[in-house]
């Protein structure tokens, strides 16, 4: 069967409808809060299952100028219903204790699982602009250094024990977070330190500007709520960062790339990334399921992002895998077969 892409109206939909139930959540009543947690939490997960549809790949060369389109407007989306969802949790909202833990968690999945895929295909985007957008998502959700470490620490090491964003075999998730943040901070910092010397340049270092927004970020949420605001503000980053690092050790878990005679290890190929096949989740996540196809070729826009014949897939969703990663001891017993087949 021919199977075409997604079409990009569909990434749009998808990917933007849980902002507008969340926002009526908080002006018209909680029943639209619930409306916005269920498709993030329970639809994405049920429609994928029920309908096993798998995309086509784009042509080859296929560019997609208007995909940045759909960036942009997740990414402006992202830096006006934090604030927002900030006051609603913490503010004088009028919402109910109950309210405000469903805008918590719905906001916080949207940002950890759209929010977070728009800004990572932000950063590696050639114009300034755009990248700086990205940054600044990662910023509020005080992660900016992820800028700097996923572009020129993660994609050169990925799959190996010096990449702090790679999980060998038999770590459990709750050892590879603190692993993941604090390994990524170090790289990061360490790599724009060489950059910069390489190029000689002044002006601000990348990582000033991510711990000055950090701190100007928790400063809003003061604003808007006193200390509990910040509170809010630091619990919401939490939250999409937990699914950051979900994904991180999803995506990766288990394979490893050989080392050569040399010393050196070998290329990255398909077989270094998990992948998932399914159409909304997909949709949602702005193709961050196709991860093998995103390190061979990370400019790529993610409308034309490809599915390898010859990469590892999961047996689940990767919303479905990242819930099944919270449990060590289920996911490494469910995973051991999948990674055995990959690490020969």
């Amino acid at each position: 069967m021919n199977r075409r892409p997604l079409p990009l109206a569909l990434f749009a939909l998808v990917a933007l409808t849980p902002v507008p139930l969340i926002l009526a959540g908080i002006w018209l009543g909680e029943g639209w809060v619930w409306a916005g947690f269920l498709y993030m939490s329970v639809l994405v997960i049920a429609i994928d299952q029920m309908i096993p549809y798998v995309a086509g790949d784009a042509p080859d060369g296929s560019e997609f100028p208007a995909s940045d389109s759909v960036l942009l407007a997740v990414g402006l989306s992202h830096l006006w219903l934090f604030p927002l969802a900030v006051w609603a949790v913490a503010g004088e909202s009028g919402l109910t204790p109950g309210g405000r833990t469903l805008v918590f968690l719905a906001a916080g999945y949207w940002m950890g699982q759209v929010a977070h895929p728009a800004a990572h295909e932000l950063i590696h985007r050639g114009n300034r602009w755009l990248f700086w957008l990205g940054g600044a998502i990662y910023t509020s959700l005080l992660i900016g250094h992820h800028s700097s470490a996923h572009r020129l620490v993660h994609h050169r090491t990925v799959a190996t024990e010096d990449d702090p964003s790679s999980a060998p075999a038999g770590m459990g998730f709750w050892q590879f977070a603190p692993r993941s943040w604090i390994g990524s901070f170090r790289a990061g910092w360490a790599a724009e330190d060489a950059l910069r010397a390489r190029r000689s340049k002044n002006g601000v270092h990348p990582y000033h500007a991510y711990i000055g927004g950090a701190a100007l970020s928790l400063t809003s949420g003061w604003i808007l709520a006193g200390p509990v605001g910040v509170l809010a503000w630091f619990g919401l980053a939490a939250h999409a960062q937990l699914q950051m690092a979900l994904a991180d050790y999803v995506q990766h878990y288990g394979l490893r790339r050989a080392r050569r005679e040399d010393g050196r290890y070998e290329p990255v190929a398909n077989c270094h990334s998990w992948n998932t096949p399914h159409w909304f989740s997909s949709a949602l996540m702005l193709n961050a399921p196709r991860h093998s196809d995103h390190h061979a070729h990370p400019a790529r826009p993610y409308p034309a992002l490809r599915l390898p014949d010859d990469a590892p897939m999961l047996p689940w969703p990767l919303p479905l895998a990242c819930a099944i990663a919270m449990v060590p001891r289920l996911w490494k017993r469910r995973m051991k077969p999948h990674v055995a087949k990959w690490s020969g």
